[in-house]
């Protein structure tokens, strides 16, 4: 038998000729290819990272510069100050009564948001009539300028010519108008209590856009198994309700911590920075220290990140075990 010759991969057409290779697929070219691949998600992301390091890192770092320069009221740098604006900062007798009015201000403002919250959202989560028009009013306070609400409860409180006096006055609880912000004993509970106002819609419908996700079997198999409303609401609905529970506490703790406009509108920090929280007394130092004022800005800013980082590593937010 005659030996068999091996074959090349090159097929040969009929007549002796050697066919071409097929040409390849029209495309990309494989370099082309290969970048975007290495590339990955970056050019999806790009434009989400230049809009971080304009509006977060840009600002951050300028702050950091800005404190550490000496600068004038009318923005005229005199050259570098080192870390004697931070001196001058800590120095100031105001600052540790500001720090705990911050303190106690973002605690109660938070904690009665939250808990006023909870009971509104499962209100509305219920069938009632006029449920509608309920919603639709609690979106009110959210609707109109936060500035314009603090000015309205500040005209409201005014010792001549405020509603809440005239109020008072004719139902024979008081027998004199009072100053309801002219101290800092009856400003607060004011402010606190405002700030809960318009707090109150963006928490209520997060927690309320939660509830509507609890499926309607789980109640069903509460009720089957004999638990009360009270054991229902804490053991099924509430575990069911932390995410959308830790998204609104955390966004009410960074909102109200950084609050500028119900203070200012209605105190504007005072008597003597009494009612001042951090970011009230850090626009107060920049009629008179450009520097101190961003060296206050500086400090805000890390105890911001202090406190989210604290709190999302003690309510381990991602269900994780670290």
């Amino acid at each position: 038998m005659p030996a068999v010759s091996s074959r090349s991969t090159t097929d040969v057409r009929p007549g002796g000729a050697p066919s071409r290779p097929p040409a390849p697929k029209a495309g990309r070219p494989a370099g082309r290819r290969s970048l975007f691949s290495r590339l990955g998600a970056l050019p999806w992301l790009a434009p989400a990272v230049v809009l971080i390091l304009g509006v977060v890192v840009w600002p951050v770092v300028e702050m950091v510069s800005t404190s550490l320069r000496r600068i004038d009221t009318t923005g005229t740098d005199h050259g570098p100050a080192g870390l004697v604006k931070y001196h001058k900062l800590f120095s100031d007798p105001r600052l540790p009564g500001v720090l705990t009015w911050t303190a106690v201000w973002t605690i109660a403002v938070v904690g009665l948001t939250m808990l006023i919250s909870l009971a509104l959202a499962q209100l509305f989560n219920q069938n009632f009539p006029g449920r509608r028009l309920t919603r639709w009013a609690l979106i009110a306070p959210w609707a109109a300028s936060v500035l314009m609400t603090a000015i309205g409860f500040r005209w409201m409180l005014d010792q001549v010519a405020g509603v809440f006096n005239r109020l008072l006055l004719d139902l024979g609880l008081i027998d004199h108008s009072r100053a309801w912000l002219g101290d800092a004993a009856h400003a607060r509970p004011w402010l606190v209590l405002v700030a809960v106002f318009v707090s109150l819609p963006f928490t209520t419908y997060t927690l309320l856009a939660g509830l509507q996700t609890v499926p309607g079997e789980v109640y069903e198999a509460a009720r089957v198994d004999g638990a009360t409303p009270w054991q229902t609401y804490r053991k099924v609905t509430l575990p069911l309700l932390r995410p959308a529970f830790l998204v609104g506490l955390v966004i009410n703790l960074i909102n109200v911590f950084n609050s500028f406009p119900v203070i200012w509108g209605m105190t504007q920090g005072g008597p003597n920075a009494d009612t001042a929280t951090t970011t009230v007394f850090m626009y107060m130092l920049r009629g008179y220290d450009v520097a101190e004022s961003a060296a206050m800005s500086v400090v805000n800013f890390a105890i911001v990140i202090l406190m989210v980082v604290v709190f999302l590593k003690v309510s381990r937010w991602n269900g994780e075990e670290s």
